[in-house]
C-alpha cells in the first residue's frame, strides 16, 4: 500500500503524456515504420512500458524520445515474432532494425506529414476527414462514426481502404515540396473545414451543432498554422474562431435555432472575436490572402457589429464580390445575395436567388429556398413565401432547422 502514493503519481503522469504527446509519438512511429496499423499497436506497446517502467526507473527527462524508441523496438520485436510464420517479415524487421534510431534531440515533429499524408488528393474527401480525425486528432472509430452519423463497421472499413491505398499506391510520408505545396494545402485546408462546418452547422440530426467536432477543427487548424504558417491556413483559423465565436447564441435553451439578427451578442466571445479579428489582419497585411482570409474577413465585419441594425453590409457586399472572383460558386452567389438584400431591400436579393435557382444549380439546398423564402415574407408575398418554406422543409435533415421552417409556416397561416 505505501507504494500507491507513488504509483498512482507516475499512472496521472503518464496519462498527462498521452494526452500532450501521443499523436505526436504516433506520427514519428508512422514515419519510422512506415505502417498506421503497426504504429499504433508500438504507440499502445510504448505506453504499456512506461507503466510498468516508470514507477521503479522514473520519469525519463524526454518522455517522447522514449516513447518512440521503445514503441519502435517492441514493432520490431513483434515482427520478428511474426517471422516465424512469415520469412518475409524477417526482411521487414532487419531492414527496420538496421535503419538508425534517431537521437532524442533528433526526434521531430511529424504530425505536418501525418496531416498532409490523411488528406491525400488521392483519397476520398469523406475517407480524408475519417483519417484525420482518426489518426492525427486520435478520435476513436465510434466517436467519428457517432458524429457523422455513420454505422460504425461502415466508417471503419472507410478508414481500412484509406489505409490501404496509402500503402498500395505508396503515398509518401511527406510534406509536400515548393510546387505541390498550393494545391496539396487546399486538400488539407478543405478537409478542416469539413469537420468544422459539420460541427458548427449539423448536416442532419437532433443538434444544431456538435462542439466536439468544431472544437477538434479548430485544434486541427492551430497545429497546421503553427507549422505552417501559411496565409490561407491562418484565414481558416481565423474564420473558424469567429464562427465559433456565436455557438452559445446560435441556439434557444430549448436547442431551436436563433437568427443572426435575432442573437444575444452579449453571448458571443469576445476572447474568440479577438484572437479572429487580429488573425484576419495578419493575413490581409500578407496580400497573398485567398477564400478562406475573405470569409474571416466578412465573418468579422459581422463579429465587430455591436448589433444587427448597424452591420456594415456595403463592406460585407464588397467583399462577397472580391470572393466571387476568387471561388466562384452558387453558395456564395446566394451568400451575396442575401447581403445585398440587406443593404438594398428585399427584391434586389430576390431576384438574384431566382435567378440563380432558375439555372437549377442549388435546386436540392434548402438554405436557397429558406432565404427566398425569407425574402418573399419580407415583401408580404405569402403565398410564394409558403411555397417556398414547404419546399426548404422538405429538404432540411436537421431538427432544429425543420422546426424553424415549420413555426415559419405556422407564422405565415396565421
Amino acid at each position: 500500500m505505501a507504494q500507491s502514493g507513488p504509483h498512482q503519481a507516475v499512472r496521472e503522469k503518464v496519462e498527462a503524456i498521452y494526452r500532450a504527446e501521443s499523436r505526436r509519438v504516433f506520427a514519428t512511429l508512422v514515419r519510422l515504420l512506415g505502417d498506421f496499423d503497426l504504429a499504433e499497436e508500438a504507440l499502445s506497446e510504448a505506453f504499456r512500458a512506461a507503466l510498468e517502467q516508470w514507477p521503479q526507473e522514473g520519469v525519463p527527462a524526454n518522455p517522447r524520445a522514449w516513447l518512440v524508441s521503445t514503441g519502435r523496438f517492441k514493432a520490431i520485436d513483434a515482427i520478428r515474432r511474426r517471422a516465424r510464420f512469415d520469412p518475409l517479415e524477417e526482411d521487414h524487421a532487419e531492414t527496420l532494425a538496421a535503419e538508425e534510431a534517431p537521437e532524442p534531440e533528433e526526434i521531430e515533429d511529424d504530425r505536418l506529414r501525418l496531416v498532409f499524408t490523411c488528406c491525400h488528393p488521392a483519397l476520398a474527401h469523406d475517407a480524408q476527414v475519417a483519417l484525420t480525425l482518426r489518426e492525427v486528432c486520435g478520435l476513436t472509430t465510434e466517436e467519428i462514426a457517432r458524429a457523422f452519423l455513420t454505422p460504425a463497421p461502415t466508417l471503419a472499413q472507410r478508414i481500412v481502404r484509406a489505409k490501404n491505398k496509402i500503402r498500395d499506391a505508396r503515398i509518401p510520408y511527406e510534406v509536400p515540396g515548393p510546387k505541390e505545396l498550393p494545391e496539396r494545402l487546399d486538400a488539407v485546408l478543405r478537409t478542416i473545414y469539413l469537420v468544422f462546418n459539420e460541427g458548427y452547422s449539423a448536416s442532419s440530426g437532433d443538434s444544431l451543432t456538435r462542439a466536439d467536432l468544431s472544437g477538434e477543427a479548430i485544434r486541427l487548424g492551430r497545429l497546421l498554422v503553427d507549422l505552417l504558417p501559411e496565409a490561407e491556413a491562418i484565414g481558416l483559423l481565423a474564420l473558424m474562431l469567429l464562427q465559433e465565436s456565436r455557438r452559445t447564441a446560435r441556439s434557444s435553451a430549448s436547442g431551436d435555432l436563433v437568427l443572426l439578427e435575432d442573437q444575444d451578442r452579449k453571448l458571443w466571445s469576445r476572447e474568440l472575436i479577438a484572437e479572429g479579428s487580429a488573425l484576419v489582419e495578419r493575413t490581409l497585411a500578407t496580400r497573398r490572402f485567398g477564400p478562406y482570409c475573405i470569409q474571416a474577413a466578412i465573418a468579422a465585419v459581422h463579429a465587430e457589429a455591436p448589433n444587427f441594425a448597424t452591420t456594415d453590409w456595403a463592406q460585407i457586399v464588397g467583399l462577397y464580390d472580391v470572393l466571387s472572383r476568387l471561388d466562384p460558386s452558387p453558395v456564395v452567389e446566394l451568400n451575396r445575395a442575401v447581403a445585398l438584400a440587406m443593404r438594398e431591400g428585399p427584391a434586389a436579393g430576390l431576384a438574384l436567388i431566382e435567378a440563380i435557382l432558375a439555372r437549377g444549380e442549388l435546386k436540392d439546398y434548402h438554405l436557397a429556398h429558406a432565404a427566398r423564402a425569407d425574402l418573399y415574407r419580407r415583401l408580404g408575398r405569402g403565398t410564394e413565401a409558403r411555397a417556398s418554406y414547404e419546399r426548404a422543409l422538405a429538404l432540411a435533415r436537421q431538427e432544429p432547422e425543420r422546426r424553424f421552417l415549420q413555426q415559419r409556416l405556422a407564422q405565415l397561416k396565421a
